[in-house]
């Protein structure tokens, strides 16, 4: 039990613990005098002010962080998103480019396909007017000697052998 609630044996003159009551008692007046409890309630004011800052400026800061970590997680989730649809595009494309080369080939295959056709037509028509030409040509010398001999056997005539000569002219 503290010593001043003993109330006989506490305030004796020769009790220390008396002595020092008085001392924290008449140091607290002191203080208080000099303003000491206003100056120590300035500096915790001042000081819990500095830690409301501070802690005001945390929390600041973290919404910050989070709002940037959104902003983040937002663009790369718009990244991902304009790479996704670049690749679908570029798929696209690539499909698009092989069925556009498909029909190329096919177009150039029939194209050349039709060229050599014409170009085996035109050979096969000049190779029919040679062989025309060329029974025209065999026809009228075998016409021209037949001609020439009958000419032989009969007097020949000079009109008769331009006509023949004419004739040859004309079936080239």
């Amino acid at each position: 039990m503290p010593a001043f609630l003993e109330f006989a044996e506490f305030y004796k003159l020769d009790n220390p613990e008396l002595w020092v009551a008085v001392g924290l008692i008449l140091f607290l007046i002191v203080v208080w005098w000099a303003g000491g409890f206003k100056t120590a309630m300035g500096m915790l004011d001042t000081k819990a002010a500095t830690i409301k800052a501070d802690l005001d400026e945390a929390a600041r800061l973290r919404a910050e962080a989070e709002a940037m970590l959104a902003e983040i997680r937002k663009q790369r989730d718009d990244a991902e998103a304009q790479g996704a649809e670049m690749l679908a595009e570029a798929r696209a494309d690539a499909e698009r480019m092989a069925v556009e080369a498909k029909l190329k080939l096919e177009e150039s295959i029939a194209r050349r396909t039709a060229l050599a056709d014409r170009r085996i037509a035109t050979a096969e028509a000049q190779a029919t007017a040679e062989v025309k030409a060329a029974a025209g040509d065999l026809a009228a010398q075998l016409a021209e000697l037949v001609l020439a001999d009958r000419a032989k056997a009969m007097k020949s005539d000079p009109m008769i052998d331009a006509a023949v000569g004419q004739l040859a002219e004309r079936l080239q």
